[in-house]
């Protein structure tokens, strides 16, 4: 058997929240003598919702590979943001590091403990489903569902539905028959980022957005407490959608999991997507293998 150090750490931490808030992440430190079916093993071990393993590479700072329990990921926001945490110390990288996935090489960028990815350029395509189709989906009144739900993909392809107001947010019960049939694409099934402009004014970070993201898993359906490619796609949306930019965007997300998320995006003038968050290492293991 061989010892493979790992770190866990918290990313999209929420300040105002508990220390154990965020999006909770497995980095393996070194994964180049692990086989797929060791890293597959190893991630449903973990049971998070993303188990990241650090290789090297010739192209980018470290090459990274991302799986949940069950599959393998091209990207995610909140693994490429913690493993950029651990790649700058194990690497002495400095503030400014680039990991290189399925879905291409990331930028990551830090500040301190605030780490900021730039995601890729979105493709789109319109939403198959009507607005009645998903307001069934996600188990709120037709006139919740606003206009412009489409697929947007910035690194990892995902439904995108607007929604009135945040209490229809915080209302969401989706059917999981129905989030397979209106909210599945070729990849994957079943994954919806629903999101609702709060009627706070803008904070110091611009506007306020709450957002809950869900997916099935084993025929349950499943939802996630920080999703960074989800913000990612929301930046694609207000792009495709032609928002006024530049724009940024502060995203709460996970109150309903008990691990809220502070998300920030900011898309320039230009179009580009930038996400950030804050990441907290809260503990370090080895597992024999």
């Amino acid at each position: 058997m061989a010892r493979h150090p790992f770190r866990i750490l918290n990313v999209f931490t929420d300040p105002r929240a508990s220390s154990l808030s965020g999006n909770a992440l497995a980095v393996f430190e070194d994964g180049s003598a692990l086989s797929d079916e060791q890293m597959q093993a190893l991630a449903l071990q973990m049971n998070l919702s993303e188990t990241t393993f650090i290789l090297p590479s010739a192209n980018a700072t470290a090459r990274v590979r991302i799986f949940t329990p069950t599959f393998e990921m091209p990207f995610a926001g909140h693994p490429t943001l913690g493993t950029a945490h651990v790649v700058r110390e194990l690497r002495s990288a400095g503030d400014a590091v680039t990991l290189e996935m399925p879905a291409g090489i990331i930028p990551v960028s830090a500040r301190g403990q605030a780490w900021t990815l730039t995601a890729r350029s979105p493709r789109t395509r319109p939403a198959e489903a009507t607005r009645a189709e998903l307001a069934q989906m996600l188990g709120v009144d037709e006139h919740e569902v606003r206009d412009g739900a489409m697929w947007v993909d910035t690194g990892s392809e995902q439904l995108m539905v607007r929604l009135t107001e945040p209490s229809a947010v915080a209302r969401c019960r989706p059917d999981p028959t129905l989030l397979v049939r209106f909210g599945s694409n070729a990849r994957r099934a079943g994954l919806v980022y629903v999101w609702a402009h709060d009627d706070v004014p803008p904070d110091d970070d611009g506007e306020v957005v709450v957002a809950r993201f869900f997916f099935t898993k084993h025929g349950s359906v499943i939802e996630d407490p920080g999703t960074g490619s989800a913000c990612a796609n929301l930046g694609g949306w207000l792009v495709t959608r032609r928002h006024e930019l530049p724009v940024s965007v502060a995203v709460a997300q996970g109150a309903q999991t008990g691990r809220s998320c502070r998300l920030l995006l900011h898309v320039t003038r230009e179009g580009r997507i930038e996400v950030t968050g804050a990441v907290r290492e809260v503990g370090r293991g080895v597992i024999d293998v």
